[in-house]
């Protein structure tokens, strides 16, 4: 039971850990919490649902190449498109929404805390029209029927989870490698720790600013995707995420997309674990609990990007 509760905390933990990143770089780019970036992750979760409706992949015993389940998996050749449709329409909502009101915010100089205001009537709005489009029930991606690898220890996992461990793992990798080995990696980690002197610098913080949307969002989608391959799509998803999204990341320490990564891995251990000792209606809890023994014993978080202390 303990092997399985921590199995299946990092496989979940990976996905927490892709939208974790988006909120760290909100957090230490943007200078805002943005609430409706848990609703991203709706959008493309349900961005790549409509492509898997129109094809028919969510349909029992459907045929055709990008509806036949390929080898082990529950899904076809549909959702690599789905995917890529789904993270298009998630950076077009972001940057939609940041040309109509952040933008305008920023440059009359609102306070951080408009901001946030305008991030959560956003996030009403995206929720709402989800909504209105796909109805108030869940949806799965297939309808396909799964056989379980067994692994060491009599541990269960679906080959759909395995995959997206695997994919989350190789994202995460490019994207330390973007941050660490490019131009515009670099001036997003020099503009997280200093907007002003970057700017001095010659750093052009305003691509930078929609750089960040746009990697944020894609990471968002790509999660709410992974959500809905390995459980389910649902108009609150975002919403019941959003805890564990803001956690894992001033957990991890702010600015610290290492730190973001385990500390959605550390939630979602926790999660599966003391679960497994009390009721699963009070699992919310846990990650709320983290935070407040995290923010109480180190509140710069366990990985501290520099200049903090």
């Amino acid at each position: 039971m303990i092997a399985q509760a921590i199995v299946d905390g990092f496989l979940s933990g990976a996905v927490v850990a892709l939208g974790a990143i988006g909120v760290t770089f909100s957090l230490a780019i943007l200078r805002f919490a943005n609430f409706s970036h848990g609703d991203l992750l709706s959008v493309g979760g349900y961005a790549a649902l409509f492509v898997l409706l129109i094809t028919g992949s969510t349909l029992p015993g459907a045929t055709g190449a990008l509806s036949t389940p390929i080898g082990p998996f529950s899904f076809g050749w549909g959702l690599p498109l789905a995917v890529a449709f789904g993270i298009a329409v998630a950076v077009s909502i972001s940057l939609l929404l940041d040309r109509l009101v952040y933008r305008r915010l920023r440059k009359r100089s609102a306070d951080p805390l408009t901001l946030v205001f305008a991030s959560f009537g956003l996030a009403l709005v995206l929720r709402n029209l989800l909504l209105l489009l796909f109805g108030p029930d869940p949806h799965n991606y297939s309808s396909e029927i799964q056989m379980a690898l067994r692994l060491p220890g009599r541990v269960l996992v679906m080959p759909d989870q395995v995959l997206v461990f695997g994919i989350t793992l190789a994202v995460l990798a490019l994207l330390w490698l973007f941050l660490q080995h490019t131009r515009h990696g670099i001036a997003m980690r020099s503009v997280a720790e200093n907007p002003m002197l970057s700017s001095i610098a010659g750093i052009d913080i305003a691509s930078t600013v929609r750089l960040t949307w746009i990697v944020s969002a894609a990471l968002a989608a790509l999660a709410g995707i992974f959500y809905g391959v390995t459980v389910q799509v649902r108009p609150e998803m975002g919403l019941n995420l959003l805890l564990p999204l803001f956690t894992a990341a001033i957990i991890g320490g702010v600015g610290s997309v290492t730190g973001a990564v385990l500390g959605a891995l550390l939630i979602s251990l926790c999660e599966n674990l003391f679960t497994l000792v009390i009721p699963s209606t009070y699992k919310p809890m846990i990650a709320f609990v983290l935070l407040l023994l995290v923010l109480y014993v180190r509140p710069q978080g366990l990985i501290a990007p520099k200049g903090q202390s």
